[in-house]
């Protein structure tokens, strides 16, 4: 059974036309058509040199480039104990009996992950991941930290010999799906019921401010994977950045980047673990090994030339400016004492820079794999 697993699309004028058909200089590449080796270099994968911008830099074309979209998948319910969930300030987060997490799991925050999912996976040139799995028949594959769900959902769909588990805190992923996917509310900080040498694949993306240790987070994934088995870590940088304007030390990119290292050092649960070299590090102190780290460059808003960067970074755009006091409310005003006030005048200046063209802003995307020996 084919399920295929929809997001909003940017619609209006703001938004750049799909990138349905790249040009000749950027193949797009499927995950089934991944290949054993390394990716091949592409547009979408060139991190080092500054993205080229479709706007002047420093120049007055900032026009809001928000675009609007629809409403997707609703979850289903389960029982009355996990949907117990916490109210602060009109949202909805998990129940703090079935694990803790500072982002929301209501409706809204989940049309932003799914945009950011969108993002990412155009940011990887069309690809869900970038570990050389077999393409006839990648395995046992676990998606932690799932979700909506849309990654594990896709990759069920791409490869329907794989037999796939997304786990998350709360069942915020829709029912109808293919027959080799089934999601599970879990905490992965508790010990895995799962054998060892079990999986073939491990998925973990943006799990920045969740976890206390990596590295045992890491050895614990190393024990469950079977050996040469891949584990695929991807995080997205707290701190905007630009290569064509000088930021200074007092831009609201810092403040907000340095709001959440803050929290993470309060709660025990860093969102450092995005910075460079940190994910690399914690698993090659569990023992992973062929470590690969690749550094992208995802952009705020569509500034970018590149036809679908400027399409990613328009999705990305749409679920900062959908979402950006779900990503906030909790870190600052229950982990750092904020007042919802405070909290709002932050975020009123981050929407007028991620609006603000002319700055070319991006923010890092950092993805390591690593092989079990």
């Amino acid at each position: 059974m084919a399920v295929t697993h929809s997001s909003p699309e940017p619609s209006g004028s703001a938004g750049p036309e799909s990138p349905a058909t790249p040009s000749p200089a950027e193949p797009t590449t499927s995950a089934a058509q991944t290949s054993a080796s390394a990716p091949e270099t592409t547009a979408a994968l060139e991190p080092e040199a500054p993205l080229e911008a479709d706007v002047q830099p420093g120049g007055d074309d900032d026009n809001d480039s928000a675009i609007d979209a629809g409403s997707v998948l609703s979850t289903d319910t389960l029982t009355p104990s996990i949907l117990e969930y916490r109210q602060l300030h009109g949202r909805t987060y998990p129940n703090a009996k079935t694990g803790d997490y500072w982002g929301p799991n209501d409706e809204r925050q989940s049309e932003g992950l799914d945009l950011i999912h969108n993002a990412l996976t155009l940011l990887l040139n069309d690809r869900l991941f970038l570990a050389p799995l077999r393409q006839d028949d990648p395995g046992r594959v676990l998606d932690i930290g799932t979700g909506t769900g849309i990654w594990a959902l896709d990759f069920a769909d791409e490869f329907p010999s794989a037999d796939v588990i997304g786990t998350d805190l709360s069942p915020m992923q829709p029912s109808w799906v293919p027959p080799n996917l089934r999601f599970e509310v879990d905490d992965c900080l508790l010990e895995w019921t799962w054998p060892e040498n079990h999986f073939d694949f491990v998925h973990a993306r943006c799990m920045y401010g969740s976890i206390p240790d990596w590295t045992e987070m890491d050895t614990k994934i190393l024990r469950h994977l079977k050996p040469g088995g891949y584990f695929e870590h991807v995080e997205i940088g707290c701190q905007g950045l630009s290569d064509h304007i000088e930021l200074g030390p007092d831009h609201v990119f810092d403040t907000w980047a340095q709001v959440f290292y803050e929290a993470g050092e309060k709660t025990g649960r860093p969102f450092t673990i995005c910075l460079d070299g940190e994910m690399a590090k914690h698993m090659r102190a569990a023992g992973f090994v062929d470590i690969q780290e690749t550094k992208l460059k995802l952009p705020i808003n569509s500034w970018a030339k590149d036809p679908k960067l400027k399409k990613a970074g328009t999705y990305f755009h749409y679920a900062l400016e959908r979402d950006m006091e779900g990503f906030s409310m909790f870190v600052c005003t229950q982990v750092l004492g904020w007042s919802k006030e405070e909290v709002h005048v932050m975020v009123a200046r981050m929407r007028q820079a991620i609006r603000t063209k002319s700055l070319c802003p991006y923010i890092t995307v950092n993805v390591v794999v690593g092989r079990k020996p």
